[in-house]
């Protein structure tokens, strides 16, 4: 059954904003909230994705691997309708599972199903599953009102701290089908055909991995000082990079080889003017930044430890991050603060909470003023490559 307890929204709101720099939705025009809704959602970086979606959604309710709950700490993270599947130990179809979705929808609910059953960090989504058509096609089929959506999400470095991510909200998926449909079995691929390819248009897919990784390089340089949507510009490079914005990076790649370039998001930096600029905010925001991660540096260690000790792949990184680092900051600052009522003076533990704020909101500025600062100050002569590779991106874009 759905846990009645509703305070999970609030939990994974804090997970947010204290893991990721910024979480940006587009397409907040297509949500209809008022009645029930299927939210298809792409699946990319393990169950952290079920925290940052409920950016966008902050009612849903996701159908979860019952395994996810088992002990405390899962209950603790995760809320939803449990599902066994029939690779743990399932029965085929899910029929109880389903029956309970339709309940769940019927009632006005918000329902999140992940159609790839299983997340990746790869250049192409997974298979997409059949169990969300179902639910789709039956809810429709009784004469009820549905509103299915699909949503994808992007991260500029899924398994980084503080790094940016954007949810992309796609055009509500059509349900009524023609009349010359008229097998259960052929409405049922028709639907979910209609879902792949909503999916699909929220998503991005490449031919290999080190498209992809180049893609989402050149990305990232578009929106440097820009604005520019990150999702729209991977999609403008989902069939063809373009030649001369990959020729410049990978050429400037190349002379950078054996050198000590510093990079940010995957991608090394330099200053677009005034150099000594980068290197005086860089001495200003840097000791507020770095004293605030030192006085919080046991759960910091804790966490990195865990997501390189128990993760198998880069999906699952931030996860263990995230399950370890958040229980542990949580109990650590409470130990602080008490301790420094009881022996400190009143104000101290509001001077920790402010150095930890700002150590958390200040990270992902001070990397990439460091990187522009050193790069530019130590590496001058690549300068000039690095700011042509912008400028070829920049020129590629429709």
């Amino acid at each position: 059954m759905i846990s009645p307890l509703r305070w999970h929204p609030l939990f994974h709101a804090f997970i947010r904003r204290l893991y990721f720099d910024r979480v940006r939705v587009a397409g907040n025009g297509h949500l209809n909230l008022a009645g029930p809704v299927l939210a298809l959602c792409l699946h990319r970086n393990g169950a952290v994705d079920g925290f940052v979606y409920r950016q966008a959604l902050p009612s849903v309710q996701y159908m979860v691997k019952a395994g996810l709950r088992k002990s405390l700490m899962g209950r603790l993270f995760f809320d939803g309708l449990e599902v066994t599947r029939k690779e743990d130990g399932g029965r085929d179809g899910n029929l109880e599972a389903i029956a309970e979705c339709l309940d769940f929808i019927s009632g006005g609910g918000c329902l999140g199903v992940f159609p790839e059953g299983s997340s990746g960090l790869g250049p192409r989504h997974l298979p997409f599953k059949s169990g969300a058509a179902r639910i789709a096609l039956r809810h429709h089929e009784e004469g009820k009102p549905l509103t299915v959506l699909a949503l994808g999400i992007h991260y500029e470095r899924a398994w980084a701290f503080r790094s940016r991510v954007e949810v992309v909200i796609g055009q509500p998926i059509e349900l009524d089908l023609p009349e010359a449909l008229s097998s259960p079995g052929a409405r049922l691929q028709e639907i979910k055909r209609r879902m792949a390819f909503a999916l699909e248009s929220v998503g991005t897919n490449f031919p290999d991995a080190a498209t992809q990784d180049l893609a989402q390089k050149l990305a990232y340089i578009a929106t440097l000082g820009t604005g520019l949507c990150y999702f729209d510009v991977l999609k403008s490079m989902e069939h063809r990079l373009p030649d001369e914005a990959t020729k410049a990076l990978l050429e400037l790649e190349a002379n950078a080889c054996g050198n000590r370039l510093l990079r940010h998001q995957g991608v090394p930096l330099f200053p677009l003017r005034w150099p000594w600029a980068y290197v005086f905010a860089t001495l200003l925001v840097a000791p507020f930044v770095l004293t605030g991660f030192l006085i919080n540096l046991p759960p910091v260690i804790v966490a990195d430890w865990a997501g390189r000790r128990f993760s198998d792949d880069t999906n699952v990184i931030a996860l263990w991050r995230i399950l370890t680092g958040v229980p542990l900051l949580v109990l650590w600052a409470i130990a602080v603060c008490v301790l420094g009522l009881a022996a400190g003076p009143w104000w101290s533990p509001l001077l920790y909470l402010i150095l930890t704020w700002l150590a958390v909101h200040g990270w992902y500025r001070l990397k990439k003023l460091a990187v522009v600062a050193w790069n530019g100050a130590f590496h001058p002569s690549f300068r000039p490559m690095a700011l042509a590779v912008r400028h070829a991106v920049l020129a590629s874009l429709p």
